[in-house]
């Protein structure tokens, strides 16, 4: 009798064991299948997903729990499962791979390759059956084994031409370092992109972006450039009012299926809350419109009730399926409503969030209404109030009392699985967003939560031996970390020192920024590897550099170099920043749309960038009345370090002679390394950080 399980059972990864009771002999990345597929000469079949992805669960259900195909795969072939998001590097690899080969990507991906890791085929998504042109696994698997019992040759071809291809990629062509056009060239790109009815960018699906959303903040306060800040806010409200926001529980979804942000891609990912939440943030920073701070208090609110492990850190995400179909936790029927709610209540959810009899969108599968609705906003609530005999104060209230009613009667349903993985790098986001969450909006409850996040990650996550770690899922650390696990978490330092100015958060910052140039810093050519250097089971070493879903880490280390730079006055870390710069320009010149948040980075290198020192003490009002008011301003290229006897373990030289003036708190300002005289006159001191209109504008 078949044993119950394959060899996944014994993995931490959520997604392996959910193909842990396959009839496919699925292994786990690792010397085992390799060997073997070596001493059996069979190739392998290397399928590489996540928990939460909608199309790999299709994918298991037609192929892998299917007896006729896991036979096929069991006699042919070694077969490997990867999960993406505890193994990046692999994913990083393979992906690649599949868009030399196909020139797309996504997942579930499948790569079927040598004993020796060569791949010669890959696609995405395969049904079993072949039907409108897309090959079915059936019919796939023979043609394989066909290829690779006679045809080594053409084989053969094909890694050779998948290697050089990515020996060209790899080839380190460098130029001269950014400049204020590239900066421009963005921004004309993304306007020519912008979906004026609707916010956002491109048609469908439509993600939300936010380092596109960012960037353009960051350009406007550069420029001063009115469209650029029009396409955040359009985009910011159409968003919060779509059905991509889920309305009655908070968070954001994946992405729009359509081009009015009305029905999405259900699952909600831990990442995506973080930056979104930055976003809002740094958009209510600029125009002060409370809306967007409301909405950073519900994503918050989401976070800390649906994913929040009791010891402070978050889980990964949860799925777009419940009870096997997609947005059934979700969306509801006007009879649900009439039932739930009383006469007044129901009428006026189902007029304001568009709740229809026959549904209010079309069912992907069938492309017809089938009764259900996904609760959307077709107006803001300050318009809706125009046609309605209600007051503005009255209406919110009302429509707070029916979202409770609703949430908790949505509780009652089957809930979408929840991967509760714990991921270093997606927790450093969220300790960004809610370190200056809290520094922002002045809740220091948020504060406290990004400082459990951190006491966790150092608790569970960082080996004594200095050596951050990248999964924590059954009270178990393991994999060493990537790139994105030391950039986001160092982020998240920094972004905790600023709120808090405790000297520790920073300490750490920079004991790990020099753990990072240890490990992954190519000190030939320049960049940050996504792969610390002892690691050596991958095909290729790759420097990421696409902002993709989640910004690089090659991005984010110029926002940290940067910052330490100005805090600790290090020039090896600007000697870092020219080095990339150099390295990466080229690339990114020509099409710098894909590299929006490399080119925040880049505005902060350019300029103007402001060092803020405060001699002071941080339990006197003087102190903390001159540090508020400076962290009310909208200056995002910006280092704020408070000067206290503490600083002495860091032995930051060029701060020992910033003191107090007639023994009051004092500033400290230095723009594009010039500083101007110290003061501890709060209006001088605000008139200089206001100088950023005088500078760099073109």
């Amino acid at each position: 009798m078949q044993n119950k399980y394959n060899r996944l059972i014994n993995e931490k990864s959520p997604y392996l064991l959910q193909h842990s009771q396959n009839p496919v002999d699925w292994y786990p990345w690792g010397e085992e299948a390799f060997s073997k597929a070596k001493n059996e000469n069979k190739p392998i079949f290397l399928s590489i997903g996540y928990s939460t992805c909608h199309w790999c669960h299709v994918m298991a259900h037609e192929c892998f729990e299917d007896n006729e195909i896991a036979k096929l795969m069991n006699d042919n072939f070694i077969s490997i499962k990867v999960d993406r998001e505890e193994r990046p590097d692999i994913d990083n690899n393979y992906m690649l791979i599949n868009q030399i080969l196909t020139g797309s990507g996504g997942w579930p991906l499948t790569i079927i390759m040598t004993p020796e890791k060569k791949p010669f085929f890959s696609g995405t998504f395969f049904p079993k059956h072949s039907f409108y042109g897309r090959i079915g696994l059936i019919d796939l698997i023979p043609k394989i084994m066909m290829l690779w019992k006679n045809q080594k040759k053409d084989i053969d071809d094909s890694i050779e031409s998948i290697n050089q291809a990515l020996e060209n990629i790899q080839k380190n062509i460098k130029s001269d370092t950014s400049t204020i056009k590239v900066l421009k060239k963005a921004y004309n790109q993304i306007k020519n992109i912008f979906d004026e009815e609707y916010g956002g960018f491109g048609t469908i699906p439509k993600f939300p972006l936010p380092h596109h959303l960012i960037f353009l903040l960051r350009y406007w306060n550069r420029t001063g450039d009115d469209k650029a800040i029009e396409m955040v806010k359009k985009t910011l409200d159409k968003m919060r009012m779509g059905g991509i926001y889920d309305q009655i529980g908070y968070g954001f979804h994946r992405y729009s299926t359509d081009q009015k942000w009305h029905v999405p891609h259900f699952e909600k990912m831990l990442y995506d809350q973080a930056l979104i939440a930055l976003v809002y943030l740094e958009a209510f920073q600029a125009t002060r419109d409370n809306s967007y701070a409301k909405v950073v208090d519900e994503i918050f609110t989401y976070l800390l009730r649906d994913m929040n492990f009791h010891n402070g850190a978050f889980y990964s995400a949860e799925d777009a399926d419940s009870e096997g179909i997609e947005g059934k936790y979700y969306v509801w029927t006007k009879k649900e409503i009439n039932n739930i709610l009383n006469e007044e209540e129901a009428k006026l959810f189902i007029e304001i969030f568009n709740i229809k009899e026959e549904g209010n969108y079309l069912e992907e599968s069938t492309h017809r209404k089938n009764k259900k609705n996904i609760p959307f906003l077709k107006y803001s609530i300050s318009e809706i109030i125009d046609g309605l005999d209600i007051d503005l104060i009255t209406l919110k209230n009302k429509l707070e009392d029916i979202r409770n009613i609703l949430f908790l009667k949505r509780k009652t349903r089957i809930k979408p699985y929840r991967d509760d993985k714990i991921l270093t790098d997606w927790n450093g986001l969220v300790v960004v967003a809610l370190a200056k969450g809290g520094d922002i909006l002045g809740k220091k409850e948020y504060i406290k939560e990004a400082e459990k996040t951190i006491n966790f990650i150092f608790k569970n996550l960082y080996e004594p031996q200095g050596r951050l770690l990248h999964r924590f899922r059954e009270n178990k650390a393991e994999i060493n970390a990537f790139i994105d696990d030391y950039v986001f978490l160092i982020w998240g330092l920094l972004e905790l020192y600023e709120a808090t100015l405790n000297i520790n958060y920073l300490v750490k910052a920079i004991n790990l920024n020099k753990e990072l140039i240890s490990f992954f810093w190519d000190s030939e050519n320049g960049g940050f590897y996504f792969t610390p250097k002892d690691l050596k089971d991958l095909i290729i070493r790759q420097k990421e550099i696409y902002d993709g879903a989640i910004p690089s880490g090659n991005s984010i280390a110029i926002l940290n170099l940067m910052k330490l730079y100005l805090i600790t006055g290090d020039k090896d870390l600007m000697n870092m920043i020219e080095k990339m710069d150099k390295l990466f320009s080229k690339k990114i010149q020509k099409n710098p749309i894909a590299y929006t948040q490399y080119l925040i980075g880049i505005d902060y290198v350019l300029g103007p960038s402001y060092s803020i020192v405060i001699a002071g003490k941080l339990e006197n009002e003087d102190t903390n009345y001159i540090i508020e008011s400076i962290k009310r301003k909208y200056i995002p290229n910006k280092s704020i370090l408070l000067k206290n006897p503490m600083n002495n373990i860091l032995k930051i030289d060029n701060i020992k002679y910033f003191n107090q003036i007639n023994g009051k708190a004092t500033a400290y300002i230095c723009i594009n390394n010039t500083c101007k005289p110290a003061t501890n006159d709060l209006n001088v001191i605000l008139s200089y950080l206001d100088s950023k209109w005088t500078l760099l504008k073109e």
